[in-house]
């Protein structure tokens, strides 16, 4: 696998490498951290299915949780030191 760190997000700069940070990847993972109180950041992919990405935009929104959207689920499958796309992540709190 390619583990090259050259996307780019939107307004933001380069794509943190998440998996040296404690994170959580997918929708069911990421909807249980938010709402125990324990998500300090969220990624989305642009391009993952808007069935799946707007309740988390909304559950984010509703917890004041901070989204950054990232071009392809590949790029964040990637960032996040796995092997397939995903089209959800959240860094955690410390």
């Amino acid at each position: 696998m390619d583990k090259k760190k050259d996307c780019r997000i939107p307004k933001y700069g380069s794509l943190p490498d998440l998996a040296t940070q404690k994170v959580v990847v997918g929708t069911k993972q990421l909807k249980k951290a938010v709402r125990d109180s324990r998500v300090r950041s969220v990624f989305l992919a642009e391009n993952a299915d808007p069935a799946v990405t707007e309740p988390l935009e909304e559950l984010c929104a509703a917890n004041h949780i901070q989204i950054t959207w990232v071009p392809t689920m590949a790029e964040l499958g990637r960032a996040c030191g796995i092997e397939v796309g995903a089209a959800a992540a959240a860094v955690l709190n410390s």
